[in-house]
C-alpha cells in the first residue's frame, strides 16, 4: 500500500482544524451576543442621552438620544420600510456640530422620490441610536466583525415633509453565531471526507496500475 501523502495531508488536517476552531469560536460569540441583545431590550426604556462622541459603541443601540446639527452637509438615500410598513427611501443626513466636531449621521425620515433632497436646515433632533448603513460582504458576518459600525440617530419625529421613521427593531440585529459555526463544521466534515474519498481514489488507481 503507497504512503499517504505527507505535505497535502498536513495542509488538509490544519485547514480541517482551522474550520474547526472558528466554529467554537463563533459558539462563543453567541453566548455574548445574546447578552448584548438582552441590554439592548434594557436601552429602549432608559431615559434619552445626548449623542455620544464614540459612534462606535455599540452597547448604546436603541438607546433615545439628541443632537443638534449645525449643518448638514451631505444628504444619502437607502430603501427600506417606513413605520407603517409601506416602502420607500431613507433620508440620512451627515451634520457638522461644530467648526472641528466629529459630527454625526440622521436618519430623517422617509420619502417617496429617490431623487428628491430634503429641505432641512438642520437643528435639534431627538430620536434613537441604530446603525448606519453598512454593506459588509457577508464573510465578514462568518470571521469576524469587521471595522467597527458606526452609529446614527433615527429621527422621532421626521423632519417636516418626510413619513414617519420606525421605531427600534431588536429583531433587526442579527444573531447568525449558531448558523455561522454550523456551517464552519459542516465545511470541517466536508473537507476531511472529500480528501478520505481522494486518498481512495489514488490508492484504487495505483493498485490498477501495471507493475
Amino acid at each position: 500500500m503507497k504512503r499517504v501523502p505527507v505535505v497535502p495531508s498536513i495542509i488538509v488536517a490544519l485547514a480541517i482544524v482551522a474550520m474547526i476552531g472558528l466554529g467554537v469560536w463563533q459558539l462563543d460569540r453567541r453566548s455574548g451576543k445574546e447578552a448584548l441583545l438582552a441590554r439592548y431590550a434594557r436601552n429602549v426604556t432608559l431615559p434619552p442621552m445626548a449623542f455620544p462622541r464614540d459612534a462606535t459603541d455599540a452597547t448604546l443601540l436603541f438607546r433615545r438620544a439628541s443632537a443638534f446639527c449645525l449643518q448638514p452637509i451631505s444628504f444619502a438615500i437607502e430603501g427600506g420600510r417606513n413605520a407603517r410598513g409601506g416602502t420607500g427611501w431613507r433620508q440620512i443626513a451627515t451634520c457638522r456640530t461644530s467648526a472641528e466636531g466629529p459630527g454625526f449621521a440622521v436618519q430623517l425620515g422617509f420619502g417617496n422620490d429617490p431623487h428628491a433632497k430634503p429641505d432641512w436646515k438642520g437643528g435639534g433632533v431627538t430620536g434613537y441610536l441604530t446603525y448606519a448603513p453598512d454593506h459588509a460582504a457577508l464573510i465578514v458576518g462568518m470571521v469576524g466583525e469587521g471595522a467597527p459600525k458606526q452609529l446614527m440617530l433615527v429621527a422621532d419625529p421626521p423632519a417636516a415633509g418626510l413619513d414617519p421613521n420606525p421605531g427600534p427593531d431588536l429583531s433587526a440585529v442579527p444573531n447568525n453565531h449558531l448558523a455561522y459555526a454550523v456551517q464552519w463544521f459542516v465545511f470541517a466534515a466536508l473537507a476531511a471526507i472529500i480528501y478520505a474519498l481522494a486518498l481512495r481514489r489514488r490508492t484504487v488507481a495505483e493498485s490498477a496500475s501495471p507493475r
